[in-house]
């Protein structure tokens, strides 16, 4: 058991993808009948390799479940150099000794593509089978396109987390009746020259709405570089500890 420290690790799953028809009367043919419309199920396993750094907190083994905190980092980070997520956010902190009350898992995107919700959201249910996690108290977080991650898997498995911390990122407003029922705490920076705060203001409008439980913290003078000082706030972690995964509201409910 490795305790009170991050390590690498690399994961491998299949997903299996299957199309459910009413009935399948060609599903066992190659091919379909010419010049007829036939129902078919698709069932095909897509392996996924993806690597990522796990930290266990100290006292790990002292308790039976655990906070997970899935972190999401940037553009910058992607690539196969996992020494490169250790840059920003939580796996820089704890590389610099800090300890967390939570499992934090850290994946790096490949080169060239971006964060997609299926894979994250695979990767969430490794944690649950192999580590002692509490599945109510599983939050996300990411930075830039890490921001984006965040909404675009909340949007996409909405009913799995207990809270979001998108950091400058941004996502579809569409989603926020989905998201009513999930705390959220945005963090943007008001001079940021790459993703507008426009960007984090559509989707806090959007939550609000429906009564969404949302918050927006603005930094006045940060630029692009709004996660260092909103990863380096104790009330963060704080506030993340406080929530737990509660029952989905209809949207436009009273609180």
């Amino acid at each position: 058991m490795i305790r009170g420290k991050s390590f690498a690790a690399a994961l491998v799953f299949g997903l299996v993808l299957v199309c459910r028809t009413p009935f399948c009367p060609a599903a066992e043919r190659a091919g379909g009948e010419p010049g007829k419309q036939q129902a078919q199920k698709l069932e095909r396993t897509i392996k996924v390799t993806m690597a990522y750094l796990l930290y266990l907190p100290q006292d790990y083994a002292q308790k039976d479940s655990w906070p997970l905190l899935l972190f999401l980092h940037g553009a910058g980070e992607r690539g196969s150099d996992l020494n490169r997520v250790k840059v920003h956010g939580p796996p820089k902190l704890i590389e610099a000794g800090k300890q967390f009350p939570f499992i934090v898992v850290s994946p790096q995107c490949p080169g060239g593509q971006w964060w997609q919700p299926h894979e994250l959201a695979a990767l969430v249910d490794e944690m649950v089978e192999k580590y002692k996690v509490d599945t109510d108290r599983i939050y996300v977080t990411g930075l830039s396109m890490g921001g984006f991650g965040t909404w675009s898997l909340a949007g996409f498995a909405p009913d799995r987390f207990a809270a979001l911390v998108p950091i400058c990122g941004g996502g579809d407003p569409m989603t926020a009746r989905r998201l009513a029922h999930v705390p959220v705490w945005v963090f943007h920076g008001a001079k940021d020259p790459v993703v507008p705060l426009s960007a984090s203001e559509r989707m806090v409008e959007a939550l609000k709405k429906v009564n969404g439980n949302v918050k927006l913290t603005v930094y006045p003078e940060a630029g692009h570089d709004s996660w260092t000082e909103a990863y380096n706030d104790p009330e963060l972690y704080r506030w993340l500890l406080e929530q737990k995964r509660s029952p989905k509201k209809a949207a436009g409910a009273k609180p």
